[in-house]
């Protein structure tokens, strides 16, 4: 009867049952493809739902928060990287009480290369709301911006709610602090907006969690605070420092690449692309016991105009001590995983690497792995190290990671902390799908077209064993040169690292005086076999198997398109491959309406050259369109003369 009723579509969100392995598995998806565009009369536009949720009678042990956005059916997707906010707004009923809680943060990505079918979806722990993630609540998603409603975003919302016994027992909520803080303002320091806050520490209660969303936005002078300014940020208890932060993220590797607009500069904790994760800080207390949070930030003040501010959603959590001596989780399955946001480390021939997490009382110091592809022979590990309660950490595994074909499993189960049994086994056991590595030719023609500061970049071909042979080094790479070299590679397993240093990749388009260059690997008849992305922010890394069986695959034609200058005052060109002739035609639009297209028979390969000078200056995306499919899709940006 239970399981009848919490299949039963409630309200507007839609709750659903799933079993995996030994963990019910409930889906609570307030959103559905649901079509997200902003309000530029406001700057912000509210999406509220009611969604149906477990009741307080099932026992909750973890919630996911997925987010995907995608491109809809029936307008482009969006261009611009805003800053979204999902909101528990009211729990407990049309009658309940208003919370206005902040789940998590979206930071939108520059959508304008985004074609139609175009989706990625993003995942956060949610978990410290579970205790008013209970029956009827509404939800929000906040789309903040102003583009026009001609642009927008398809999002889904996925809450995975995993039934089993707590970890801690969560007794309340109360908020610290929430809005927006002008930072470098002079007569209004963040230091006198952000005040210490005093509280007690409730019956039972043994652990104190602060939970932090902060992102920096506004430019500003000298620093470019606070999107583009590091600085670092202290979160006191009792004015001890128990976490020092600096708010700084390295945007080059981002997994969602490439994008539109200036997606490699590293940001203010953010990066265009991306579902903010909490920072978690507990603190150990007493019951009873007075305690004072604070929060500290860097000493800054701005010349002018201060456009620097500093969004903060942050809560006090009170926990009960652990319920269980020795407890672990296995969180995620990194290496192998076909999910897109692993697609930097992935596909790969060797090392799995995995996430545990200790949620038992006790720290954990030992504990058996056993990983194995699906239908081969299972591997064990023994791991040594110390986690306290609630820290995760990366575990590489050894071996090689073997397939059973193209499509393949890979399972992880841990068993034995500490030597004992797991308090609860239905989180220590995880499964992912992974394409094999491809599989190439053991001779190539590598073709490295150098852009024009190599001195960035560095190339290595090496065998999983790490005898590494070939490498470029900026030591011996020259600018704006092409350098060929014929790899003879036994059958065996390889990888292949591209690395640039700043960041921003063998092309960029707001980087024009860079120039550009490519990577890629050819069979000996010249077809394209791997073509690597110029606009790859940090690198890029390929993982590959080579074999004397190898043939080529004559149903598949591979293509190379390099489109530069992409920042222009009157011409672009258009550099193109295809390992067979084909019809092609070239499109240029301006927000979604065409102003030029050009159709060609058959493209082999060759350079094309369009005189765009005449445009006003905006930006436009070329879509390149292969055989009547889009194959290339990138932005330009047209400038005036005048300009530096």
């Amino acid at each position: 009867m239970k399981r009848a009723l919490l299949s039963l579509l409630l309200l507007v969100g839609g709750l659903s049952v799933a079993t995996a392995g030994s963990q019910e598995k409930i889906h609570v998806v307030p959103f559905k493809k649901a079509t997200i565009t902003c309000d530029a009369s406001k700057g912000n536009n509210a999406y509220p739902v009611w969604a149906k949720f477990p009741s307080t009678s099932t026992s909750v042990r973890k919630i996911l928060m997925h987010v995907t956005l995608g491109c809809p059916d029936t307008i482009a997707c969006a261009h611009w990287d805003y800053l979204d906010h999902v909101r528990l707004v009211k729990a407990g009923g049309a009658s309940g009480k208003v919370l206005n809680y902040e789940l998590s943060r979206m930071l939108t990505p520059y959508g304008s290369i985004f074609s139609k079918g175009w989706s990625f979806t993003w995942t956060v722990d949610v978990t410290d709301f579970a205790q008013v993630l209970r029956d009827s609540v509404l939800l929000e998603y906040n789309h903040s911006g102003y583009e026009a409603k001609t642009v927008g975003w398809a999002l889904t919302i996925d809450f995975e709610i995993t039934e089993g016994p707590q970890v801690i027992k969560p007794l309340s909520i109360a908020p610290l602090w929430n809005g927006g803080f002008k930072y470098g303002d002079a007569s209004n320091p963040i230091k006198d907006q952000i005040k210490p806050v005093k509280y007690t520490v409730d019956g039972g209660s043994a652990i104190s969690r602060i939970r932090l969303q902060h992102t920096g936005h506004g430019m500003d002078r000298p620093k470019g605070c606070s999107e583009f300014c590091s600085r670092w940020r202290d979160i006191l208890h009792d004015g001890k420092v128990v976490e020092h932060r600096n708010l700084w993220m390295d945007c080059g590797s981002n997994p969602l690449y490439p994008q539109g607009g200036t997606w490699i500069y590293d940001r203010a904790w953010w990066c265009p692309g991306h579902l903010q994760p909490a920072d978690i800080v507990d603190v150990a207390v007493k019951p009873g016991e007075s305690h004072t949070i604070d929060m500290n930030l860097e000493p800054y003040t701005a010349t002018g105009n201060v456009q620097a501010v500093e969004s903060i959603a942050s809560y006090l959590i009170q926990y009960s001590a652990p319920l269980s001596k020795n407890d672990v989780a296995i969180e995620e399955i990194m290496v192998p995983n076909n999910k897109a946001n692993f697609n930097r480390m992935n596909p790969a021939c060797t090392n799995p690497q995995i996430r545990i997490r200790n949620l038992g009382a006790k720290s954990l110091r030992t504990l058996d792995i056993t990983y194995f592809t699906v239908g081969l022979k299972p591997r064990t590990y023994k791991w040594k190290g110390n986690l306290a309660f609630n820290q995760s950490e990366v575990v590489t595994l050894p071996g090689e990671i073997a397939e059973v074909g193209a499509k393949n499993q890979f399972s992880v189960t841990l068993a034995k902390p500490n030597n004992t049994r797991d308090a609860w086994d239905g989180d220590n056991k995880l499964v992912t799908e992974f394409d094999a590595p491809q599989h190439l030719p053991e001779k190539m023609v590598l073709k490295f077209l150098t852009n024009n500061v190599p001195t960035d970049n560095y190339l290595f071909v090496a065998s999983i064993k790490g005898d590494t042979l070939l490498r470029y080094t900026p030591k011996n790479l020259k600018p704006r040169t092409l350098y060929t070299d014929t790899l003879y590679l036994p059958k065996g397993s390889y990888n292949l690292t591209l690395v640039d240093t700043t960041g921003d990749g063998l092309e960029f388009w707001y980087e024009p005086q860079s120039g550009y260059g490519y990577l890629h690997l050819l069979d000996m008849n010249g077809r394209m076999v791997k073509r690597f992305e110029s606009d790859c922010g940090n690198g890029q890394f390929f993982s590959f198997r080579t074999s004397s069986e190898y043939r080529v695959d004559t149903t598949k034609n591979e293509y190379s398109f390099i489109l530069f200058p992409r920042m222009t005052k009157d011409s672009i060109a258009l550099d193109v491959h295809s390992d067979v002739a084909q019809r092609m035609e070239v499109v240029i639009t301006a927000d979604g309406v065409e102003i030029e297209r050009h159709s060609y028979k058959k493209v082999k390969s060759g350079r094309f050259v369009y005189s765009v000078g005449y445009l006003p200056d905006g930006r436009y995306i070329m879509d390149v369109l292969m055989d009547g499919k889009s194959q290339f899709k990138r932005r330009f940006n047209k400038i005036s003369r005048d300009e530096d």
